[in-house]
């Protein structure tokens, strides 16, 4: 009897079989690989975006406080005529209310930098109060201001004490005057509500972000009234009613090519169609929804597309089986059952809509705003752009607040995301 190598029968494995073995052990080692591979980049991923959010943290969180001084003011009637409020002398009235603090000081180049250690808005402030309540003419108030924001950034430990004074910002006597202010109990930093509700200022301790929140609201809602009508109506033509031709996979092809096209291409178009023929105001928002619309549209048609193949021909069928006619098909039936799709779809695309930058700037959405639009057709700017000009700022203090409006912009992203897995996940359903 010879030896012959062990075989199994046709048609059956061999697992005893040295090579097949190899063969295993190689599977599972090239498995263990790219499992390790595909782990090591979600980690890579994720330690990215964990210090992307903790530098901006880090460097924004100081922006959400703002220091303040309370001072004692006197509204004196000589300095505040009832009859013309707006043209009282609220300058000297905070002038001599800081000064209080300091007794001694009599040359008037001391007494300016003094002056300086308050906000240039503590006047339109105290103003403002008065306008509010005519009453305080003639009584003495207590007044919360803001500081200056070299002394803003003094208190919060972004200016250095002990660098060289030829170095440093702010010199000795003027570290020393902020000091006598705090020994006086006059220093506090509270939460800062005006980021929120104050509008651009060219001083950081006073800009807001006001009027870029209202102008993003205006520009969005131009965007959905415009973009979510027509877009599941094409993407409801498209895939419900169109014959399937040439022409149809033509239009399907190039819808598909404007969901890749760059964004600044957008506003370009946006500037010579709208701007340069139809003549609409340049900064407006209603100019910026528009565009963000024709960016938006691709998004929502191929969303729309994607929800209604997603539902089964089943229910097609079995409608046009009890004699619904086709309209009746697609509208009471097919379209409720592809909503939630649609709706995360459309929440995506705006979500997208609100992140854009470069079609905005080329409309003229970065000007100088002072004051926050109340129709869509006034100037304003948009939070993504309120961002740019920010961070082109070269006072110091624009950094905590550039930092401060990502996070508020990246709040929204992420709040209108989870919204989308909400309608997702609550109204989906399977087959």
């Amino acid at each position: 009897m010879s030896d012959t190598p062990h075989t199994a029968p046709r048609g059956r494995i061999d697992w005893a079989d040295p090579a097949l073995s190899e063969r295993l052990r190689l599977r599972k080692r090239r498995q263990f690989w790219l499992k390790a591979l595909g782990l090591g980049a979600v980690g890579v991923a994720a330690l990215m975006l964990f210090v992307l959010i903790a530098s901006l943290v880090v460097t924004g969180y100081q922006a959400f406080r703002q220091t303040h001084a309370t001072i004692e003011v006197n509204i004196d009637p000589f300095q505040v005529d009832p009859a013309n409020i707006r043209g009282g002398n609220f300058d000297d009235i905070i002038e001599t209310a800081i000064l209080a603090y300091f007794p001694d000081v009599e040359a008037p180049g001391e007494q300016r930098e003094i002056v300086r250690i308050l906000s240039d808005g503590a006047e339109f402030q105290l103003r403002d109060r008065v306008l509010d309540n005519p009453e305080l003419i003639g009584e003495r108030v207590s007044i919360t201001v803001p500081l200056s924001d070299p002394y803003d950034l003094l208190n919060k430990g972004l200016i250095d004490r002990t660098t060289p004074e030829e170095n440093r910002r702010l010199k000795d006597d003027q570290i020393a005057r902020f000091d006598t202010l705090a020994e006086a109990g006059i220093i506090s930093q509270p939460l800062n509500t005006a980021l929120i509700t104050n509008a651009d200022s060219r001083f950081p301790e006073l800009a807001g972000l006001k009027g870029a929140l209202v102008g993003s609201f205006y520009a969005l809602a131009t965007c959905f009234l415009l973009a979510f009508p027509v877009g599941i109506g094409a993407a409801i033509y498209l895939e419900e009613f169109a014959p399937k031709n040439r022409l149809s996979d033509l239009i399907e092809i190039n819808i598909n090519n404007l969901a890749a096209v760059p964004s600044v291409v957008f506003g370009l178009l946006a500037l010579a169609v709208f701007i340069g023929w139809f003549g609409l105001p340049r900064s407006a928002p209603f100019v910026g929804g528009m565009t963000l619309a024709l960016m938006t549209l691709p998004t929502i048609i191929i969303a729309t597309r994607a929800a209604l193949k997603a539902v089964p021909g089943s229910i097609r069928e079995a409608a046009l089986g009890v004699g619904a006619s086709r309209q009746q098909v697609v509208f009471q039936h097919v379209l409720p059952l592809a909503m939630p799709g649609i709706l995360t779809g459309t929440i995506i695309g705006l979500a997208q809509a609100l992140g854009e930058t470069a079609p905005l700037l080329l409309i003229g959405m970065n000007a100088f705003i002072t004051s926050a639009p109340e129709t869509p057709f006034d100037s304003a700017t948009a939070l993504p752009t309120q961002i740019f000009i920010w961070a082109d700022s070269p006072e110091r203090g624009f950094v905590s607040r550039t930092s401060a409006a990502i996070l508020v912009l990246l709040t929204f992203l992420v709040t209108m995301n989870a919204l989308a897995i909400f309608l997702r996940s609550r109204f989906e359903r399977r087959w």
